[in-house]
């Protein structure tokens, strides 16, 4: 009798060094800059690219959708591997806090003072602004949650300003809180076993896509349930990564189907402009965005880094300068030709600079502490071996104590 098989599952599918995750990231960056260049510059009707066609989402918004997604598969399948939770957060905070803090310094230091000089005349007074003080915009920013919107009182005489009121240097930044605090759920699911044992980080998973359908049906007072889910955000932006989660957790059993594909890209296209697309109609798109992830394999694409993230944290600033000088005005080409070759620069440069310096770090430990942990080692084991049981833990202590029990029986 011939085996006959059905079409691949993601875990068969994924190839962690050959798929095209790295390109749809970079093509979901620029589709935030061109989302956003209609309020930042003016075009669209002042408005995000995409609300002309769907009140529930803007373009950007299906793109920072995807980049939550791929976050959740890729962080959830990170931390199911050995590192410890020390480990996964000293990482997580490597790949975010270096270039966010670099953006806040060009910003500060170099966008904002040209800015100031095209509208005094002067650079003097800058440092000394007694309104949205220079010298307190890096701190009040620096961990992610965005205290200091605006620096020195500029913005008046820009597209932003005029069409909706709003100052702002770094308008697409607010969402990384709501990135970290997903690597903070995925990291505390696994220092607890949940993503050894699988079924309560489904079920997590599941509640809470299940409870973001409820939020925008408006089916009852989701928020009312409990203080944290009263921003909206939350679910909105969990419920992508934990899609994504539920890919790394049941890769084995999700297929990678052609038909199916282009079936949930036409679900996803028609709830965007028909309405359903935050209930149901985003994760059809997100299942066609790991289709693609895996199907097509652009394995040379990445070989010069990975701009994606520089791209979306330096955009935003570098967009707003642009209109300071007046760029909007030569027409949304000549915008945008501007906008997508600077930023490019910058986020090569960043990438170089800082992002992969710092990630080289990943693994390094202070001298200091790799000293105190091998003092320590003999007294921190023996308690282990006297609390720890490896019938019902599945810590890596545990898993090690049963490969010694296994290899001594």
């Amino acid at each position: 009798m011939n085996d006959v098989r059905g079409p691949l599952t993601v875990a068969e599918a994924f190839n962690p060094r050959a798929n095209s995750l790295d390109f749809l990231r970079w093509l979901l960056a620029f589709l935030v800059i061109f989302s956003h260049s209609g309020p930042v510059a003016g075009f669209y009707g002042g408005e995000d690219l995409g609300i002309q066609i769907s009140d529930e989402q803007s373009l950007g918004g299906v793109a920072v959708a995807g980049f939550f997604f791929f976050s959740g598969f890729l962080i959830t399948k990170s931390r199911m591997g050995r590192s410890t939770i020390w480990r996964y957060f000293w990482r997580r905070c490597l790949r975010i806090f270096p270039a966010f803090w670099a953006a806040l310094i060009l910003t500060v230091a170099v966008l904002a003072p040209i800015a100031w000089h095209l509208e005094k005349g002067t650079f003097d007074g800058y440092w000394s602004a007694a309104v949205e003080s220079p010298k307190t915009y890096f701190v009040d920013n620096m961990f992610l949650t965005l205290g200091q919107r605006n620096i020195a009182g500029l913005g008046e005489t820009v597209p932003y300003f005029l069409n909706h009121g709003v100052r702002d240097w770094n308008g697409s930044a607010w969402t990384l809180s709501y990135e970290f605090l997903c690597y903070i759920v995925v990291g505390l699911l696994g220092l607890f076993g949940a993503l050894a044992s699988k079924r309560f980080a489904t079920a997590f998973a599941v509640v809470v896509i299940g409870l973001n359908a409820l939020q925008w049906l408006g089916a009852g007072n989701v928020g009312g349930l409990n203080r944290v889910l009263a921003d909206p955000f939350i679910l909105m932006f969990f419920a992508p990564f934990a899609f994504g989660m539920l890919f790394a957790l049941h890769g084995d059993k999700i297929i990678i189907d052609d038909r199916i594909a282009i079936g949930m890209l036409g679900l996803g296209l028609f709830t965007y402009a028909f309405g359903g697309w935050n209930v149901v109609g985003q994760f059809g798109f997100l299942y066609f965005l790991m289709w693609v992830g895996v199907r097509f394999r652009l394995t040379n694409w990445a070989r010069f880094g990975d701009f994606s993230y520089g791209i979306y944290i330096y955009a935003w600033p570098l967009m707003t300068l642009a209109t300071y000088f007046g760029l909007e005005k030569y027409g949304w080409f000549a915008y945008h030709l501007v906008i997508v070759v600077v930023v490019h620069i910058v986020a090569i440069a960043s990438w170089h600079l800082i992002e992969k310096p710092a990630m080289s770090l990943k693994d390094w430990t202070p001298g200091w502490l790799a000293a105190l942990m091998r003092r320590a080692a003999p007294v921190t084991t023996g308690v282990k071996r006297r609390i720890v049981n490896p019938d019902f833990s599945s810590t890596r202590f545990a898993e090690s104590m049963r490969s010694n029990n296994g290899a001594q029986s």
